[in-house]
């Protein structure tokens, strides 16, 4: 059964691929509290390190310190690094995943100020937007308003492995000059595109909750906590980035 359209959480992470079990190792195992602890953890981390990075933005009143681009490119190269090692090494993630967090924040502490200098009170809305989606998602799935079936699983992972695919075209397209249609557009289709893929975004944090629910449940070692933290930040800052970008065209 598929679990989180997020690469990071998926079914075979709890599992021993040799022998299909659940993997139980020494040192206590996974629980919710604990995963939310590491959460918290991560977020004050990616904090941390986007207020130096946005405080290097702004050294002059008015203008946008050049530098930024570095803490931009560096952060998000040096993050892709370090999320790959956490996926493909779950038993690092106890410290791959705060490296992780602490160049995310380089990167979104630069991208907010990007944004922010073209549209005032932009980031303040989009930080709100996405926790309160984060928080109001939470609370569905914790009272079964939301219910994650097999359907809904697989509705939400193809539509994220579209947007995916798109994503890539469009990096891929950006080389030989070609822009993808309406894709970065401001008008109403490319407003309603970004708007389907902060619902599809959002819908992810359903699963990733279910995800490591079902975690916790099976008794995953405690080094989990810290890589379902890991997943869940991951959609967190994509749906940031995603309503960075719809209220962005909005405003446009």
């Amino acid at each position: 059964m598929i679990r989180s359209g997020n690469p990071a959480l998926k079914e075979s992470t709890f599992l021993d691929l040799g022998s299909g079990n659940v993997i139980t190792r020494d040192g206590g195992a996974m629980t919710i509290n604990g995963t939310v602890n590491k959460t918290g953890i991560l977020l004050l981390l990616c904090m941390a390190t986007a207020a130096f990075s946005w405080s290097q933005a702004f050294t002059t009143p008015g203008v946008i310190n050049p530098v930024i681009k570095l803490y931009v490119f560096g952060g998000m190269i040096g993050g892709l690094i370090f999320a790959f090692a956490t996926i493909f090494k779950k038993e690092w993630a106890p410290i791959t995943a705060p490296v992780y967090a602490l160049l995310q924040g380089l990167f979104l502490g630069g991208i907010s100020a990007l944004f922010e200098a073209q549209f005032k009170g932009i980031v303040l809305q989009a930080i709100v937007l996405t926790f309160g989606t984060m928080f109001a998602l939470l609370a569905a799935y914790r009272s079964g308003l939301i219910k994650v079936t097999q359907n809904f699983r697989l509705g939400v992972v193809a539509a994220t492995g579209g947007i995916f695919l798109v994503y890539l075209a469009s990096f891929v397209m950006s080389f030989f000059g070609i822009r993808m249609p309406y894709l970065h557009e401001s008008g109403a289709i490319g407003i309603a595109i970004s708007l389907f893929i902060v619902v599809v975004a959002a819908l992810n944090l359903v699963l990733d909750f279910d995800f490591i629910e079902t975690g916790a449940e099976a008794g995953a070692p405690k080094y989990m906590e810290w890589y379902g933290a890991f997943g869940l930040m991951v959609t967190l800052i994509w749906l940031y980035i995603e309503f960075l970008r719809l209220l962005s065209k909005a405003r446009n």
